[in-house]
C-alpha cells in the first residue's frame, strides 16, 4: 500500500473494467435488466465490475435502477 488510495484502487481495478464511456452506454439497458430480476452481471460484466469500481457511475446506476422499480410500483 502505497498511502494513496486512489492511487491503490486505479492498480487494483478489474481488467474487465470497462471504463466510464462505455458503461454509460449501457447503463440504462443494465438498469432496466436489473430491475426485470436479470443477472446483468451474465450479459454485461465488464459494466458491473466497472460500477463496482467507480462511485460516480455507481451512483447513476443505483438511481436509475430506483426511479425504474418507482415506476413499476
Amino acid at each position: 500500500m502505497t498511502g494513496w488510495p486512489q492511487l491503490d484502487r486505479f492498480l487494483h481495478t478489474d481488467p474487465q473494467d470497462v471504463g466510464c464511456t462505455d458503461a454509460l452506454d449501457v447503463l440504462h439497458v443494465c438498469a432496466e435488466l436489473a430491475a426485470a430480476g436479470h443477472p446483468v452481471e451474465q450479459q454485461y460484466p465488464g459494466v458491473v465490475a466497472h460500477l463496482q469500481a467507480c462511485g460516480p457511475c455507481g451512483d447513476d446506476f443505483d438511481g436509475l435502477l430506483a426511479a425504474l422499480r418507482d415506476e413499476a410500483v
